[in-house]
C-alpha cells in the first residue's frame, strides 16, 4: 500500500496526488505510467506519471475524475492508502539529442506533457509549449509549463485563457512564422493528436503521440491497449505508450475507445454481476 501524501484539486474535475512511493521514483522516467487499484475490490487504471522525486521518493499522479474508479480515487485524502501503485511502466519518451521541440498538450493530457517538457528543458533543449483547453476555469499547469517553456502559448476553446482558438491554430502560426522544430511531441485527446499529426505531416515534421487506451494488466498480455501502428497491432503498455504519430490508425482507436463509454457510465450505478453471483 502506498500513502497519498499530497492532495490538490486543481480544477473541478482534476486533481493531483502525490504518493509516496520510494521503488517507482527511483526509476521512472517522463512518458511512463503506473497501474494502481484504489482498495482490494478496485479495478486496474493506469495513471501516467505527471512527477517524480527520486529524493523526496514520491510520484505524483494527475487524474480526471470520468469514471467510477477514478471517482473512487478522487474521494480519497492526505493520510489514505492506495492498496496497489505499481510501476514505472511503459517505455520512457526519448528526448536524447533533441534541441527543439514543440510540445503541444490538451486538457488533462498536459499533466503528461509537463514532465516532457521538464525533462527537455533541463537537457537543455528549447522547448515551445503549447497547451489548450476548454475555458478558463479547465486550465491546469499554466505556471509550471511556463517554468520549463522558453516559448508559451495557451489557448481555449472559448477565448477565456489565452488566445481563442485550437492548439493546432497556434501550431501552425508558429511554423509559419519560421520556427522550426526537430520534433513535435503533442499529447491530449485522441482527436486532438489526430489534426495535430495531420498539420505536422504536411510539414514533414516528426511527431510523437501518447496513446492511453483502456489498459488491464500493463504487460502486453490482455490484449486490450492494441493499437494498428504502421498497418502493425502494437500494444500501449509494452510497445508505447509513446508512437510515431503519423503512422497511427486514430479512426480505429477512437472508435474502440467509444465502445468503452456505456460500460463507464454504468460502473457508476452496478456491481460486478461476478460478485452478485458468487454472493448468492
Amino acid at each position: 500500500m502506498n500513502k497519498i501524501l499530497k492532495k490538490k484539486i486543481l480544477n473541478p474535475t482534476v486533481q493531483l496526488m502525490v504518493v509516496d512511493a520510494k521503488a517507482i521514483a527511483a526509476k521512472a522516467e517522463p512518458g511512463q505510467f503506473i497501474i494502481l487499484r484504489v482498495d482490494e475490490d478496485g479495478e486496474r487504471i493506469p495513471l501516467t506519471i505527471a512527477d517524480y522525486d527520486r529524493e523526496g521518493g514520491t510520484v505524483t499522479i494527475i487524474f480526471q475524475i470520468v469514471g467510477a474508479t477514478t471517482e473512487k480515487l478522487s474521494k480519497l485524502n492526505e493520510g489514505d492508502l492506495i492498496h496497489d501503485f505499481v510501476g514505472p511502466l511503459g517505455k520512457p519518451t526519448e528526448t536524447s539529442g533533441l534541441k527543439k521541440v514543440a510540445v503541444v498538450g490538451g486538457g488533462v493530457g498536459c499533466a503528461i506533457a509537463y514532465p516532457v517538457a521538464k525533462k527537455l528543458h533541463e537537457s537543455g533543449a528549447t522547448v515551445h509549449s503549447i497547451v489548450g483547453f476548454r475555458s478558463k476555469e479547465l486550465v491546469i499547469l499554466e505556471d509550471e509549463f511556463r517554468n520549463v517553456s522558453d516559448k508559451l502559448v495557451l489557448m481555449s476553446d472559448d477565448g477565456t485563457a489565452g488566445a481563442k482558438g485550437l492548439v493546432t491554430d497556434a501550431l501552425k502560426a508558429l511554423i509559419e512564422s519560421g520556427e522550426t522544430y526537430d520534433e513535435v511531441i503533442t499529447i491530449g485527446p485522441l482527436i486532438m493528436m489526430k489534426f495535430v499529426c495531420k498539420l505536422t505531416k504536411e510539414y514533414g515534421i516528426k511527431t510523437t503521440v501518447s496513446m492511453n487506451p483502456i489498459m488491464i494488466d500493463g504487460t502486453g498480455m490482455c490484449g486490450g491497449c492494441r493499437l494498428t501502428v504502421g498497418g502493425e497491432t502494437k500494444f500501449a503498455c509494452v510497445d508505447g505508450p509513446d508512437f510515431d504519430g503519423h503512422l497511427v490508425d486514430f479512426d480505429e482507436a477512437m472508435a474502440r475507445g467509444a465502445m468503452y463509454k456505456p460500460y463507464e457510465r454504468e460502473a457508476h450505478a452496478h456491481a460486478c454481476n461476478l460478485l452478485k453471483k458468487e454472493a448468492k
